[in-house]
């Protein structure tokens, strides 16, 4: 049984994968993030072989699901550089703000700081927030919203010493 079942998976894996990681590498226009991607759906197919009735449905749907967390992620990225480039254009009127906001983050416990900085300075939902933290979305919400008090209680003391 187990070796019929190895068989039929290199048998598969043999016709499908130069199709699928071609199809890949049409979508992402990238050779090693396509075989990465071809792989990683067959890893999951044989992770979930005796219960996936259709084998070349499901590298599809899977290879289609992973090319699309590809851009979201590569989206991401690309959001943070234009922040970054935009704040380096912006210059010194930013600057006396910025370092004490920074600063403050970094102040704050790890548990509120990682999802500050994963939400808001990497524009990841609450929902992949949740996922990268092993936390479940509503701790990370809960999170957020302790770290956003202790942030405007911190600020809101600093104003008053200046003013």
């Amino acid at each position: 049984m187990k070796r019929s079942r190895e068989k039929a998976a290199s048998e598969l894996f043999a016709a499908l994968y130069p199709r699928l990681a071609g199809w890949c590498r049409r979508l992402v226009d990238d050779d090693e993030t396509a075989h990465e991607l071809a792989s990683e759906a067959f890893t999951r197919l044989w992770a979930r072989w005796t219960a996936v009735e259709e084998p070349q449905g499901f590298l599809y749907v899977t290879t289609a699901n992973l090319v699309r967390d590809h851009w979201r992620k590569l989206e991401r990225e690309r959001r943070a550089v234009r922040r970054v480039a935009t704040e380096a254009e912006l210059g010194p009127r930013s600057e006396p703000a910025d370092p004490s906001v920074r600063l403050l983050v970094q102040s704050l416990p790890e548990r509120l700081r990682v999802p500050i900085l994963l939400h808001y300075y990497a524009d990841m939902p609450v929902r992949e927030v949740a996922l990268l933290t092993g936390r479940k979305e509503g701790t990370v919400k809960a999170d957020l919203h302790a770290a956003r008090e202790l942030l405007r209680a911190h600020l809101r003391r600093s104003l008053d010493h200046t003013s």
